[in-house]
Order: structure tokens, then sequence, then C-alpha cells
């Protein structure tokens, strides 16, 4: 399938999905939002999952020509953002497969908490995350205004979401809002190699675990520890567990069906 707005390629276990409107620094349109709707359909076999965006930024959010509104006319906004930014937010977070972002520059606006609802974030020390949201007198969608407090906690939150003053990527990993901060000619290097490791694991229970984490906002530490027991019990009698135990014995590469 061609794309216009996306770029999607598969390999090795590892899929990549570039946004790739380079010169509006990859803001989303209704046409990229269902390419990318599109590509994520598509992607059945592969282990992990990248996105990330072309040219200097990872993405700025929405395109606001993209609206064809006039100045002083009207939008409703939430329609734009049940019928686009919400679906996605939720198919990230239910997808299987672990999701990093490699953020290569400005992520602002939704573009920012597209990031934050991937799973892992590898960003280069030139990116900055900016909730650009309180200058037009909005709120942080996209997930951001749940995922921020959880990250970074409701003072930092805040702060970022109030001002919308950039942070740095050194500072967003140090906050611990971000997975990793790498020198900008290594992003490259350190993406594919942890695509390379995840890959290489038993999916089903990278799956379980994204599930379980992602999750257990909503449970007491009882039934944590119940579904603990559960999937532990379904996961310890796949030809996965059987075949990571026999590989560790005999000293040798484990081959991961996904079974």
């Amino acid at each position: 399938m061609t794309y216009e707005t996306i770029i999607l390629d598969q390999s090795n276990g590892v899929a990549r999905i570039t946004l790739n409107r380079p010169e509006r620094l990859n803001s989303f349109t209704r046409q990229m939002h269902a390419e990318l709707s599109g590509a994520l359909d598509r992607i059945t076999e592969a282990r992990v999952i990248v996105l990330t965006g072309a040219g200097r930024g990872f993405c700025a959010g929405q395109d606001l020509n993209d609206r064809a509104v006039a100045p002083g006319e009207t939008v409703d906004l939430g329609d734009t953002v049940e019928e686009s930014w919400n679906p996605l937010i939720r198919r990230l977070a239910a997808l299987p497969q672990p999701i990093i972002a490699r953020v290569n520059g400005v992520a602002a606006g939704a573009g920012a908490n597209i990031a934050l609802a991937c799973d892992l974030v590898v960003a280069g020390r030139s990116a900055k995350f900016i909730q650009s949201f309180s200058a037009l007198g909005l709120i942080p969608d996209s997930g951001g205004s749940w995922h921020l407090p959880r990250l970074v906690g409701q003072a930092r939150a805040l702060g970022l979401a109030l001002t919308g003053e950039p942070l740095a990527a050194e500072q967003a990993a140090g906050w611990g809002l971000i997975w990793k901060c790498v020198e900008d000619e290594t992003l490259d290097n350190e993406v594919e190699t942890l695509a390379a490791k995840l890959a290489s694991l038993p999916p089903l229970g990278l799956a379980a675990i994204k599930q379980l984490i992602r999750t257990s906002w909503s449970r007491t530490l009882d039934q944590e520890l119940d579904l603990q027991r559960d999937e532990m019990r379904r996961l310890g009698f796949t030809e996965d567990y059987r075949e990571g135990v026999a590989a560790f014995l005999e000293k040798r590469p484990a081959s991961f069906k996904g079974r």
C-alpha cells in the first residue's frame, strides 16, 4: 500500500512507522490519522513498533490548517479529539507490541503526548517536549493530562501544562518523563538496538508486562497479586517459557515463537 503522509517499513520483527510531513513538522491531518490507523492494522507479524518523525522534528501535534477554519470562526474541537486523537491513544495502549517513540527534535502539543503514550521513549539530546495547549486556552489532550502526573507528579505536570515551557530531553529523562536521552548522533543506533532486543524476547510475556503495568492503576495490591498469579500460571504453560528455560540450561540462544 502507498502512503502519502507516513512511511511503513517492516523487517526482522520490527515495524518502523515514520510520520512524513517534515515541511509541517509532521503535524497531523485527517489523512495522516487514517493512514497511521491503516498502517497499525497491517502490523501483524512485527513484535516491536518504532514510531518517529521525518526531518527535524518528531511531531507538532494537530495541523491547524487542516481544519480550514477562517480567523474568528468556531470549530468543535471535541469532534476532532473523539474522531482522531482518542482512538489513536487508546490504540497505542491496547496494542500487544511494545512501542518505542524515537523522538528526534520537537514534540509539541498532541505530538508530545503521542510520544508519552508509547511504551518507551528514546530522545536525542536536542529534542524538546512542549505542552503548548495553554497558549491557545486549551488542555493537554491526547492523554496528556493522564500521563503527565503519573510520569512526573502533579507539581511538574502542572508546571509543564500551565506554562508551556519546553522541556529538554535530558531533563525529561531525569524527571522520569521518558526512558532515555542519548546523543543525537547515536539515536538511530540506540533505538535499533533496543528494538532488536525486544524483538528477540518472548512476545507473549512482553504483551503481558505491558498490559499489567498499564492497567495497574485501577487495581488494589491484593487484586494485582491475584492477577500476577494468574498470568504466571498462563505464561508458565507456554512453549516460549519452556524454550527459554531450555536455552538457558543448554547455554544457547533462545528462539521464541509467540506460543
